[in-house]
């Protein structure tokens, strides 16, 4: 009789395990693979996070932006150097302009604001974020470009690997909000036929 139950609860708890294991490798598969981080970032329109943080020198920088009417917030770190092409765009998009660029690490910026410095990126202010502030952004994968507005909407997000990817998203991010709205067009009455 002992043994019978010792048996079943030893079977109830290897049931209970597989069944947790079961429900994290579920999980697993959903916030993993090109699906997942299609879902990445913020949705243009919605509004992004608003934050005040000083770069190395002291200097506070703000999103939204104040001064230019556009701003490109890089979720990036030291692994910035294995994106070359995407280092060029930043080049190019680092031209005096109406856009302010930040890149935002998700930690201690020391290292890389030294390595974009080494890339030729030294007028580009780099930030130290953090975890929470990647989280509130939706922003697991690096590097993440967010292009946000004085209004603090977000006009263009993407995960990039590309300098053209940058300059497409630039592009977007310039259109009117109210450009990328369909109009709303009559939908055609199906019938079924039995």
């Amino acid at each position: 009789m002992i043994a019978n139950s010792i048996v079943f609860i030893v079977i109830t708890i290897i049931l209970c395990a597989a069944g947790m294991l079961a429900w994290f490798g579920i999980g697993q598969l959903a916030l993993s693979g090109a699906a997942a981080i299609e879902r990445d970032g913020l949705a243009r329109g919605r509004r992004a996070p608003a934050w005040t943080l000083a770069d190395a020198a002291g200097q506070a920088h703000s999103s939204p932006p104040a001064a230019a009417s556009l701003q490109l917030i890089l979720f990036a770190d030291h692994s910035l150097r294995a994106f070359p092409s995407v280092v060029a765009g930043l080049q190019e998009l680092s031209q005096p302009g109406d856009l302010e660029i930040v890149i935002l690490t998700r930690g201690a910026s020391e290292g890389a604001a030294e390595l974009a410095w080494q890339l030729g990126l030294d007028g580009i202010t780099v930030l130290a974020g953090s975890p929470k502030l990647y989280g509130d952004y939706n922003v697991r994968v690096m590097p993440f470009a967010i292009f946000v507005d004085q209004a603090g909407l977000v006009r263009a997000s993407s995960l990039v690997n590309h300098d053209w990817q940058l300059v497409k998203l630039r592009q977007i991010a310039g259109m009117p909000p109210a450009a990328d709205q369909d109009a709303e067009l009559p939908r055609p009455a199906f019938r079924l036929a039995v």
